[in-house]
């Protein structure tokens, strides 16, 4: 079919085989990992090793399928390069080579991510309390809570996937595909990696079954039926991931979409860990869902995100281009 021979359908095939190898490994991770669980308990392991052991004992099926996708848009990424340098004439190179920026100017753009995704996060946050969507926790919590819980999972979250979508991924895309193409395709691979997440409330019978991994794949496409669910959800992520893929395209760096990264993941569960919906919220679901990343409001919020960045960013260019008198 002349769609397979296209960079859409080359995606496309990636996106499946993804998907199949994911619910293949999840079974055999699941197992991995919870017997890691055990020899750490056992051995009383301690620093890394023991965190690790702890968040493998805590995490259910959902989560070791979710880390499966990871490994296996990775393990299948070659395959997509290869078939993506065939469409195209070889030795082409479409992402220019930019000079190294001085770090002061990296940390700059870190800076810049973390604090206009963190605040605009925070302001959304003020928002959905003033019109009775969330409400205070009962127990605010303590600093080690805020690190283990908040501040250590962003640091790692925000490094690990901007390396892997925007650096291995975007980054290999835009050598053999046009910019718009590069960022509209990794973006739509994020977001269908994010959104593909359990039913609340769904657990799987047998995780370490072989089948384990296609019985819960088939409850999370079923998502794709609920119209809400996906308008609220999918195009959110789907708009995260243009926002990352916008500022490593700007930028030419990692620094500035880590920070976004960073200070969204920071904000979204400081937030989760101070306050809870309300039961009878008078929000529609469609504004806000049960939490600050579903809804139409969380998507104004990534707006205003990237607003604010464009804005810095161009008037940065325009500063650089003024010499002075």
């Amino acid at each position: 079919m002349r769609f397979f021979r296209s960079e859409a359908g080359a995606v496309l095939l990636w996106v499946v085989s993804t998907l199949v190898l994911a619910a293949v490994m999840a079974p055999w991770l699941y197992q991995a990992g919870k017997s890691f669980a055990d020899l750490a308990g056992a051995q009383g392991f301690g620093g890394v090793p023991g965190w690790l052991g702890t968040a493998c004992q805590r995490a259910g099926f959902g989560r070791f399928f979710n880390r499966s996708l990871l490994l296996a848009a990775l393990l299948v990424l070659p395959l997509l390069w290869r078939r993506l340098r065939q469409l195209r004439r070889a030795g082409e190179r479409l992402l220019p080579s930019l000079p190294p920026l001085p770090l002061a100017t990296n940390l700059c753009h870190y800076a810049l991510g973390l604090v206009t995704a963190g605040g605009a996060v925070w302001l959304l946050g003020m928002v959905v309390d003033g019109l009775g969507a969330f409400t205070a926790g009962p127990v605010l919590p303590g600093a080690k809570r805020w690190l283990t819980q908040a501040v250590l999972p962003a640091a790692v979250v925000s490094v690990v996937e901007e390396w892997v979508f925007r650096g291995i991924l975007l980054g290999l895309w835009l050598r053999v595909a046009r910019p718009l193409s590069a960022c509209i395709g990794s973006s739509l691979v994020f977001a269908l990696l994010h959104f593909l997440v359990p039913p609340p409330g769904m657990a799987i019978a047998e995780p370490a079954a072989a089948g384990a991994g296609f019985q819960l794949l088939g409850c999370m496409l079923l998502h794709f039926a609920e119209p809400r669910i996906f308008v609220a959800d999918f195009l959110t992520f789907l708009t995260v991931g243009l926002v990352l893929a916008g500022a490593r395209w700007r930028t030419g760096r990692l620094w500035l979409p880590v920070g976004l990264h960073c200070g969204w993941v920071i904000a979204f569960k400081g937030y989760t860990l101070t306050h809870v919906k309300v039961v009878a919220s008078p929000v529609s679901a469609w504004w806000v869902g049960d939490n600050l990343r579903s809804g139409l409001l969380p998507l104004a919020a990534l707006g205003l995100t990237a607003v604010i960045c464009h804005g810095v960013l161009q008037l940065a260019a325009y500063q650089s281009k003024v010499k002075p008198v």
